[in-house]
């Protein structure tokens, strides 16, 4: 932990060192007058056909030009020389560049894949030359180099930028080539220098290593009476293996309560950073998280919490971030970025959408169904209530059993991959298609997938393989990475374009990672026979939105923060995030679990390593729904592939064509309706 705080110092002084580098933002030396001659000898040349793509593509190089580039006339001659306007020559230029840019994504990936092995894989301790490889960005500079030689102009030039307004106003009459050309000018719309690419990588880096090596010996946890609860040799990560041992909690009728008490206390220790460093990642001392004691032999020890590590994190992604803002005018900060850039909704609609989920009525009679069913009043890690699921009725250790048997390592995992396939409808060629272009790996952290961007490589699927075998939540969590490795796949290899490929934004791979997940128990050849099992799927989705839900309205709302105080100290950001949770859950949590100022939506490791993406999961929530409607009655195998082979369009419109209706929160409250009223 010691070596980590240094690295992260370290860190936060080399960002503020770059800063200073480039603090000043280039300006193009291109003048209006200069931009509106060259458009107009440009549209008298090629004619009035190609007037908007001319009108664009010269006004987006004007934007991008910097005086390294060249002089004012240097610029009108490029425009001059690279404009194509043929179709067929225009359709060449594209199809090398596709290939070029596949090449250099492609490459680039998997280096990065191979230099990030030693932190994301089980290979021994992490050393600080690993970390130093890891954090090393090879394509940091290849913007920059694109620009150096023009390629990046000749594509801006060719392939002009259109806005999400613009793409969802004309979207829907472009064709797949269209589309594929709209894409293509999506690539260069900014200029960031190399150095501040580099510095995010650095910083992004330490704090996701942070995170995959923060683990809570759970063997060592005691209650006031000295007594441990869990299994001696159980070392669960944070936050997601905390989570998914409550959630397995409710399985066991006797302890389980105390042993959710537990985990809850050992959460809010975190969000507080009162939690002893002797603790983090060692098995050195025992730990009662109520008192907050520390024992070795019996003995109490002096305890020194946890220095807001999690917090400087924040801040160090922040200021990283933040630099990158006035290189990007058209969206100057991080947030729009994120959701107007990335995920191609507007955050304001996003957060609209959210709170008419979290504060409907349908929430509050499914949190009352909860409270009978459980026999007792909510208390607030009920927020993971996992009692919809078919499983949760299945013993922890029988489906453990059922898994270590069938899965002993990750190669068993990889060889079953083809069975897993075609058992969900697959052909058997498809199936091993897919399968011979995903490699399982035994995972360091929580578990992830990491897909190819070219097609001669392939994606990778980790998950945590202890030496007794794969564990059911490791299945569980191995289902969600291989939907997300089947996603993968096919928008690479079966969408038309290269430019398409891939989903709309992470929320649309997130939801064929849910559908999967869902179907561990099919796999496992444990099918549900309960009638009311729809009934309880909805309800088990609309619950799990609510918690989610909650969690990105935090994440969302400090950052809204953190751009309001951009100095605040590791302390200051602490407070805030813990207020803000608190805030959110009064308003929305408080009148369904009966009990006011909880910090727990504070809790996800996605607010340290992986900025503004927790949006991504309720997202893929909402959109798993309306996918679970349109898979019902059909080829489950066939519609995967119709729906996710459409590539990147734009959300909106892939959802229309996929399924037929656009995003909403209407359609899982209203099956939620019809299932409160039919499991009353």
């Amino acid at each position: 932990m010691k070596r980590l705080l240094t690295l992260l110092s370290i860190s936060s002084v080399l960002l503020m060192t770059q800063c200073k580098q480039v603090d000043k933002t280039d300006v193009s030396p291109i003048g209006e007058n200069t931009v509106k001659k060259v458009t107009a000898e440009l549209v008298k040349q090629h004619g009035d056909s190609q007037k908007v793509r001319i009108e664009k593509g010269v006004a987006q190089v004007a934007s991008l030009w910097r005086v390294a580039d060249g002089t004012e006339a240097d610029f009108e001659n490029f425009c001059k020389e690279q404009f194509v306007s043929n179709e067929k020559d225009l359709d060449l230029l594209f199809n090398k560049l596709s290939y070029g840019f596949e090449m250099l994504n492609g490459y680039f990936i998997l280096l990065s894949k191979e230099l990030l092995r030693p932190l994301h894989l089980d290979m021994g301790p992490v050393t600080q030359i690993d970390e130093l490889f890891g954090s090393y960005n090879a394509g940091a500079h290849l913007t920059d180099d694109l620009f150096a030689n023009k390629i990046a102009f000749i594509t801006a030039l060719n392939f002009p930028y259109y806005s999400l307004k613009e793409k969802t106003e004309l979207g829907e009459n472009w064709s797949r080539k269209q589309w594929a050309y709209a894409r293509m000018g999506d690539m260069f719309t900014s200029r960031v220098p190399a150095e501040l690419i580099q510095n995010f990588s650095t910083v992004n880096t330490n704090s996701d290593t942070y995170i995959s090596q923060y683990n809570i010996f759970m063997g060592n946890l005691v209650d006031v009476q000295g007594n441990t609860m869990f299994p001696s040799d159980l070392k669960l990560i944070s936050h997601w293996g905390l989570r998914d041992e409550l959630k397995a909690q409710y399985a066991d009728k006797q302890d389980g309560l105390k042993r959710q008490q537990m985990i809850y206390q050992v959460m809010k220790r975190i969000i507080e950073q009162t939690i002893p460093t002797q603790v983090i990642n060692s098995d050195e001392y025992q730990w009662n998280p109520f008192e907050n004691v520390i024992l070795k032999d019996g003995e109490k020890q002096e305890a020194t919490p946890e220095p807001n590590t999690r917090y400087q994190h924040i801040i160090n992604q922040f200021k990283a971030l933040k630099a990158i803002d006035s290189y990007t005018p058209q969206m100057p900060t991080y947030i729009q970025r994120k959701f107007e850039g990335e995920f191609e909704l507007p955050v304001d609609d996003v957060e609209k959408l959210f709170i008419e989920l979290v504060s409907s009525k349908e929430i509050r009679e499914t949190g009352k169904l909860i409270s009978r069913r459980l026999g007792r009043p909510l208390q607030p890690f009920d927020i993971w209530y996992d009692g919809f699921k078919a499983r949760s009725g299945i013993p922890a250790e029988k489906l453990d059993a059922i898994t270590t048997k069938r899965f002993p390592n990750t190669q068993a995992f990889e060889k079953e991959m083809p069975n897993i396939l075609t058992s969900l409808g697959w052909s058997f060629d498809k199936a091993k298609f897919i399968a011979e272009r995903v490699k399982v790996e035994s995972s360091r952290g929580a578990g992830h997938a990491w897909g190819a961007e070219m097609h001669k490589d392939v994606a990778l699927l980790r998950t945590r393989v202890p030496e007794s075998g794969m564990n059911y939540k490791g299945f569980n969590i191995a289902m969600h990475e291989f939907g997300h490795t089947v996603e993968q796949t096919i928008t690479l290899h079966d969408v038309d374009y290269y430019m398409m490929h891939g989903v709309p934004n992470t929320a649309f791979t997130e939801a064929l990672a849910f559908v999967f997940q869902k179907r561990d128990l099919d796999v496992l050849g444990m099918k549900e026979e309960n009638p009311n099992k729809e009934y309880l799927a909805t309800l088990d989705n609309l619950w799990s939105c609510y918690e989610i839900m909650g969690v990105s309205l935090v994440d969302i709302n400090l950052w809204k923060w953190l751009y309001a105080h951009p100095d605040a100290t590791a302390q200051e950001v602490k407070e805030a995030t813990i207020k803000i949770a608190k805030d959110i859950w009064n308003k929305y949590y408080a009148d369904v679990f009966g009990s006011k100022d909880e910090p727990i939506l504070a809790i996800y490791s996605h607010m340290i390593d992986n900025p503004l993406y927790l949006s991504a999961y309720p997202i893929g929530q909402l959109i798993e729904f309306q996918l679970e409607k349109q898979f019902k009655g059909r080829s489950f195998a066939n519609e995967v592939e119709r729906i996710f082979s459409q590539g990147r369009l734009i959300p909106q419109l892939w959802l229309k064509h996929g399924v037929g209706e656009t995003l909403s929160v209407k359609p899982i409250l209203e099956a939620s309706d019809e299932a409160l009223k039919n499991l009353e």
